[in-house]
């Protein structure tokens, strides 16, 4: 696992011991990076379920200003401070050990780009963004990338936030949601 472009090209990236965290593929997140081109300089981003820090470290490389990294594992909090160390992104990275609950409740900003890739299986995502939308967290203009398994599609409409389209990887999809009036807003 590497940083595909930017500032930090090149770095190998700690990888887990087991599989009890699951990294993003490079090809999907190459794939997501291309979605975000013209989204993620200057961004602030969080990475709800970051496992290695992969795709928020990307994100600082590609020009986010700052990047929230999250998760409820001892061992991916380990991972994740490794890698912000191997890339020197310390001072731009925010690490937040706990449950994606308690994560959001300690952001104090508005987030441009949600990353959500929780574990497939335990269904997290619809409260995942119930959450951003009752705390108010995305920026106007933001951006929700849910990872999913491509077998097991996510609604249309969840927490004010309409999917506005998928983009399939094999048997990883990705699913783009942007708040409600957002997307009202730009048909007219």
């Amino acid at each position: 696992m590497r940083i595909i472009t930017g500032k930090y090209r090149g770095r190998k990236l700690e990888t887990p011991e087991n599989y009890d965290i699951r990294p993003t593929s490079d090809k999907v997140k190459e794939a997501v990076f291309n979605i975000l081109m013209n989204d993620i300089y200057g961004s602030v981003c969080c990475d709800l379920f970051a496992g290695t820090g992969n795709l928020g470290i990307e994100a600082l490389s590609r020009g986010a200003e700052r990047a929230y990294l999250a998760d409820r594992s001892r061992d991916a909090i380990r991972l994740i401070r490794t890698n912000l160390e191997k890339c020197g992104a310390q001072e731009d990275a925010v690490v937040l050990m706990g449950d994606y609950r308690r994560s959001l409740n300690r952001i104090n900003e508005k987030i441009d780009i949600f990353f959500l890739d929780p574990p497939y299986r335990e269904g997290l995502y619809e409260d995942c963004m119930e959450r951003i939308g009752d705390l108010d967290l995305l920026a106007p203009d933001g951006i929700i990338l849910a990872e999913h398994d491509s077998r097991n599609p996510l609604p249309e409409n969840c927490g004010g936030f309409v999917k506005t389209q998928d983009r399939k990887y094999g048997k990883t999809t990705v699913s783009i949601y942007r708040r409600q009036e957002d997307v009202s807003g730009s048909e007219e």
